[in-house]
């Protein structure tokens, strides 16, 4: 059994691009309220493209009752844009924010802010401690880093910045959190470092998303993977225990939580936390 079942989980969302999308995102969050989640955050599209989408469904979570994160980049922002969405996101009530550089698409122009630490810079000059402000870091280090040392240096420039606590990409090989770990300490930084974990239930899409991003797959795993086909039931039953043994990895050796990138889906996370005895049984509803 989990040896620690009270450990904190949080949740992503991606805007819904449809009335249909986000009349299933709403069922999906209440059937994944049942974790109890510390916060639930929402993504930023390039340049801020989902912007009112964002905005939209972190207003829906907090009117749910729950805390809920918005995403901010740097690319295509300035000053003024990021002082108004500020702002607007201090009325709406929010409290917390997830600062990141992001990727340039094309068409796109970086704005005014080069790197993330830049952008939690400035957030933290105009409005203080009024946000809970977290970073993205990488286990295995990030595809444009110049080595793993620079990767640790910019994770270092966020946390003097006043970045609050770092979400790693998703990995499957725990070693590689904890060496990160290792490597921070050596350098001198005391931000927390939350495991993001993404549930495998699709080969193809979770190529896609490592190619892009840059997350190793381990070979075995891939090999796994690749003899079972089009064999759905068999790809997810197999990413419940990869994925399951990891988080129990993590918790094992002092994660301080973990952040499940949900992929708008309920059954994946809610199998993984069930295996890891996280599953809590919400309130009857009263007709």
């Amino acid at each position: 059994m989990f040896s620690n079942p009270k450990i904190p989980v949080s949740l992503e969302f991606f805007p819904p691009k449809t009335a249909q999308g986000a009349d299933k995102l709403r069922l999906v969050r209440q059937e994944l309220y049942g974790l109890n989640p510390s916060y639930c955050s929402v993504t930023f599209g390039a340049g801020g493209s989902t912007q009112e989408g964002t905005f939209q469904t972190v207003s829906e979570i907090l009117s749910e009752g729950h805390s809920a994160a918005s995403h901010f980049t740097c690319i295509n922002a300035t000053r003024d844009t990021v002082r108004a969405q500020l702002a607007t996101l201090q009325a709406m009530g929010v409290k917390r924010l997830v600062a990141l550089r992001g990727d340039l698409p094309q068409g796109y122009h970086q704005g005014d802010f080069l790197y993330a630490s830049d952008l939690v810079q400035f957030i933290r000059d105009e409005t203080g401690d009024a946000f809970h402000i977290s970073v993205a870091c990488y286990p295995e280090t990030h595809p444009h880093a110049h080595s793993p040392q620079a990767d640790i240096d910019a994770l270092a420039a966020k946390e003097r910045a006043g970045a609050d606590v770092a979400i790693t990409q998703y990995f499957y090989n725990s070693d590689a959190y904890f060496r990160l770990l290792e490597d921070m300490d050596a350098s001198g930084l005391k931000l927390p470092v939350v495991p993001g974990i993404l549930p495998i239930t699709n080969s193809a899409q979770l190529l896609h998303f490592s190619q892009v991003c840059g997350a190793e797959i381990p070979r075995w795993i891939r090999l796994r993977l690749q003899s079972y086909g089009d064999d759905l039931e068999s790809i997810k039953a197999f990413g419940l225990e990869v994925v399951s043994d990891l988080c129990h990895q993590l918790c094992a050796g002092g994660a301080p939580a973990l952040h499940f990138y949900t992929l708008n889906q309920s059954g994946p996370t809610l199998a993984i936390c069930e295996s890891l005895g996280l599953v809590v049984p919400q309130p009857a509803q009263v007709l």
